[in-house]
């Protein structure tokens, strides 16, 4: 069994940003300037794309990536990734969504380092929200964890609420607002057991798919970053990368 891989799952029905894998980014698919980015930071990890469709495959191994297969009915990307590590075998997974052009080596370095603590089954990371708008857009996940770095909730919604800054006209975010980036780590015994597991009502709710690990008791270290990160879920937010990286 291997250590430690990184797998990305991909599929092209997106509901908010439908086919949004293949929308070109200065002249480049998008899930190829994730795949590249990786091919650069992640050199020490096997890489692997556990995708749900052709076009995907045929674009990905023309670049001399590897590909695993998935159905394309799975409900949700850890699904998908579950049923690539059953041919993978890896101890440890990391995984990097699609989406997300400028995912870092110490990113995925500290998601190695958090899914080897004891007594965690999951691991992701977060960052600080610098501006209150961010804060307010669903597209923005939020999460709160514990003393311990252990998650209590994710949400869509802006949480922590502030009571006390409902009066202001353009109030910061809480201190301790932190955006949900959309990168993760898992032991392998957890993910063979987690598409077992019924889809949950918070996870329904949300359309977060990290909730149903919280529902069922299982623990999600959450680790915090400064590094720079975007993840694209929307056209604007395409077209807004695109522009500040001027290529």
């Amino acid at each position: 069994m291997n250590n430690t891989a990184i797998i990305v799952p991909a599929r092209l029905n997106s509901s908010r940003f439908p086919r949004k894998l293949l929308h070109p980014i200065a002249g480049k698919p998008l899930i190829l300037w994730t795949a590249e980015r990786l091919k650069k930071e992640a050199k020490n990890w096997p890489l692997y794309f556990a995708v749900a469709d052709e076009e995907l495959r045929s674009l990905l191994q023309a670049h001399h990536f590897k590909i695993i297969m998935t159905r394309s009915e799975l409900p949700s990307g850890t699904d998908r990734l579950a049923e690539a590590n059953k041919r993978i075998e890896a101890e440890y997974v990391i995984n990097v969504q699609a989406d997300e052009p400028l995912v870092c080596a110490e990113q995925i370095q500290a998601l190695h380092d958090l899914i080897h603590q004891p007594g965690v089954d999951m691991a992701t990371l977060a960052t600080p929200f610098i501006s209150y708008s961010d804060f307010k857009d669903p597209n923005q996940v939020k999460v709160v964890f514990s003393k311990n770095g252990k998650a209590l909730y994710f949400s869509r919604a802006p949480i922590p609420h502030m009571r006390s800054d409902e009066s202001k006209v353009s109030p910061p975010p809480p201190k301790n607002a932190y955006r949900h980036l959309g990168l993760y780590a898992y032991r392998s015994n957890f993910l063979s057991h987690y598409n077992e597991l019924n889809p949950s009502t918070y996870e329904a709710l949300e359309r977060l798919e990290q909730l149903r690990a919280l529902e069922n008791g299982y623990a999600i270290a959450v680790g915090i970053t400064h590094q720079p990160s975007i993840g694209i879920d929307t056209l604007e937010d395409a077209l807004t990368w695109e522009a500040q990286i001027g290529v």
